[in-house]
């Protein structure tokens, strides 16, 4: 595996540009338009010039990262990578599209994986000729510094096919952790309910949002409280992962607490938007 794809340039997509530049691959990275790419390829320079500036990477590995990154605004020119790493919005309809187009232009040999948190890969997988090349990577925010990627294996996915795909984890110093094709894989199977009963103590006032996240951080020696992690995450994220999850297993600890629904339909989304549970517009 030599050339890499990623569609996408968001925060998740430049990410995974990112590392798999900064781990030798030629790296072909796509975005619907030129101020998106732009913008993507403008926070990967930032990161990598942050971390110059402290001591963490040398200005060479800098600048041969960046050499290694192609910005295009076309599919097309995704057509000669070995593997390549969809992450566009978490909606089935828009993966299915990338992959039934990606599907026409790349060779039998392409690995096409997902870095969906909570779809089935299965139905991702249903557009493409050869779904037994189709797989989930899971990459977590921000993906320079999070060392997990969860390998998701799909009903018809080749052995070959995750072999290729874990050997592309473990190249870029990240451990591989394996789940079966079911929404939230690991992580988020077990992260959704525990941030969702954050919200509905809070909701239910039992605790102010300060208190509870302090409970979790000094008793729990979590690094960071469970309000302030959903607004890391984004409020709507949570939701709509909530929302496919619930969907699939029809379990109480999986439905969003009203509060939740309210702050996103407020535009309260986190830090994206300014205000979540806390207030970032002075910071």
């Amino acid at each position: 595996m030599k050339t890499v794809g990623v569609v996408g340039c968001g925060l998740m997509g430049s990410g995974i540009a990112q590392v798999s530049a900064q781990a030798g691959f030629t790296t072909w990275v796509r975005e619907v338009d030129k101020p998106a790419l732009d913008k993507g390829l403008g926070r990967i320079r930032k990161f990598l010039e942050d971390g110059v500036a402290k001591g963490k990477l040398t200005a060479d590995v800098k600048d041969e990262t960046l050499g290694r990154i192609k910005g295009t605004t076309e599919l097309q020119d995704l057509a000669t990578c070995d593997l390549v790493i969809e992450a566009v919005l978490e909606n089935l309809d828009a993966k299915r599209q990338v992959f039934s187009t990606l599907d026409r232009i790349v060779p039998a040999s392409t690995v096409l994986a997902s870095n969906t948190s909570s779809l089935s890969i299965t139905e991702i997988a249903a557009t493409a000729s050869r779904p037994e090349r189709v797989l989930g990577l899971h990459f977590f925010n921000p993906v320079p510094l999070m060392k997990l990627v969860e390998v998701i294996r799909a009903l018809p996915t080749s052995d070959a096919a995750f072999e290729q795909a874990r050997g592309f984890v473990e190249k870029l110093g990240k451990t591989a952790v394996v789940a079966q094709d079911t929404p939230g894989f690991v992580v988020n199977r077990l992260l959704v309910p525990y941030l969702l009963d954050a919200a509905r103590i809070y909701e239910s006032g039992v605790a102010s949002k300060e208190d509870i996240d302090n409970g979790m951080k000094l008793g729990c020696g979590y690094p960071m409280g469970p309000l302030t992690l959903l607004d890391f995450v984004g409020l709507d994220t949570t939701l709509s992962i909530a929302n496919i999850m619930f969907e699939e297993f029809k379990l109480p600890q999986y439905a969003a607490p009203p509060l939740l629904k309210r702050m996103v339909l407020a535009g309260y989304l986190g830090r994206k938007s300014g205000r979540g549970f806390y207030d970032y517009s002075k910071s």
